[in-house]
C-alpha cells in the first residue's frame, strides 16, 4: 500500500511539473512575440501611451483629464450662488 501511494504521488508530481513547464513556455513565447515590435524599431522603445503626445489628440486640443481639470479651474471660478 505504501508503494502504490508513492507512485501515485510521483505521477501527479510529474503532471504538475509538465503543467508548470508549459505555463513557463507560454509566458516566454508571449514575451518574445511582444518584444518583436520593440526590437524592430529604430529607437528600440515603446511609443508613449500618454494622451497629450498623440498627434490627433493635439489637433483636436484634447488633453488628459488632469490637465483639462487644471485648465478649467484656472479659467472659470464657480460661485456657490450659481448652484
Amino acid at each position: 500500500m505504501h508503494m502504490s501511494f508513492f507512485f501515485c504521488t510521483f505521477a501527479r508530481f510529474l503532471e504538475i511539473k509538465m503543467e508548470i513547464l508549459i505555463a513557463i513556455g507560454a509566458v516566454l513565447v508571449a514575451m518574445v512575440l511582444l518584444s518583436i515590435g520593440v526590437i524592430l524599431r529604430k529607437d528600440h522603445r515603446f511609443r508613449s501611451q500618454h494622451i497629450a503626445e498623440n498627434a490627433r489628440m493635439k489637433q483636436d486640443k484634447i488633453h488628459c483629464a488632469t490637465s483639462q481639470d487644471r485648465e478649467a479651474r484656472k479659467t472659470s471660478k464657480m460661485d456657490v450662488s450659481d448652484l
